[in-house]
């Protein structure tokens, strides 16, 4: 049967309107995803400025920046959230994840392994002794751990740094001893402080003993008004020293997230003084916050 020429448009029209149909739901959905995807952006950086916190670090002569993170509030609080953003050699804050990778593959076994010291001068008196774990953890000892690298070998350790999304290093068997030391490891301070969150939160996939055994070793004071936990890590690079002190704070039922990069402003600066004021800073801007009195 003869069909009229008028049918065949009325197809093309259909087909037009169901092309223009399907398109406007395309894009009304991808514009509701981005819109929820900025929505969840925007709870998780919330942030505020603090300029007490920059005359902390004046003061001190120094440069660089403080960032405390409410975990109740969902707020970071930094004096420079640019310098915050920029990565530095973890340096000796990396034995945390070294801890952690070496109790999941068993190269240190327990709170109980003993690192043997071998009769050589050390860089510190400290390290020129037998040294069970949080000794050798919390006395920074980089011979024990520089052990610890090496027998994880860079094929095991650049696994499960991915695994643990531990910031942008650059681990091979050239530098398998001294990657966070120097070289072209990096981490910031929000990727610090992310990190530390998954920690805290057992949110890595790592076993509940290993984060049992490392929040042990992580403790450094504890009192009626807080609980205290962190390392601190030093470099050197173009004769510039780089200074961390991360962690976190337990006050009551809140916690607080801390990640302190700073640099002194003057090369005669004594670093045993240097040293210190990094953790005297960060509690000084954990003060600012009305975190702890």
């Amino acid at each position: 049967m003869f069909k009229s020429s008028l049918f065949y448009p009325s197809i093309y029209l259909m087909k037009l309107h169901l092309l223009l149909f399907l398109f406007i739901c395309f894009t009304s959905c991808k514009q509701q995803k981005k819109t929820e995807e900025q929505a969840t952006v925007e709870r998780n950086i919330n942030k505020i400025k603090k300029s007490e916190i920059q005359t902390i670090i004046d003061k001190a002569g120094t440069n660089g920046s403080i960032v405390i993170y409410n975990l109740t509030k969902d707020t970071y609080y930094s004096n420079n959230f640019d310098w915050a953003l920029q990565g530095k050699l973890p340096a000796s804050t990396f034995k945390i994840t070294n801890t952690i990778i070496g109790l999941e593959t068993g190269v240190i076994e327990s709170d109980s392994t003993i690192f043997k010291w071998d009769g050589e001068q050390k860089w510190l008196d400290l390290w020129e002794q037998d040294l069970v774990l949080r000794d050798a953890f919390q006395f920074s000892c980089v011979p024990c751990y520089q052990s610890v690298a090496s027998k994880i070998g860079p094929q095991q350790m650049n696994q499960y740094v991915n695994k643990l999304q531990y910031g942008n290093l650059k681990i091979d068997d050239s530098n398998i001893t001294d990657f966070w030391l120097e070289g072209e490891s990096r981490i910031n301070q929000m990727q610090q402080i992310d990190f530390l969150k998954r920690f805290y939160t057992n949110k890595l996939p790592v076993s509940k003993r290993t984060t049992k055994i490392v929040k042990t070793i992580l403790l450094i004071d504890e009192n009626s008004a807080f609980t205290l936990s962190g390392k601190t890590g030093l470099s050197i690079a173009n004769n510039q020293y780089n200074g961390w002190f991360v962690g976190y704070i337990e006050v009551g039922n809140d916690v607080y997230f801390f990640a302190t990069n700073l640099e002194p402003k003057s090369d005669t600066i004594n670093i045993q003084e240097f040293n210190a004021i990094r953790k005297e800073a960060t509690i000084s801007a954990l003060k600012t916050i009305n975190a702890i009195s």
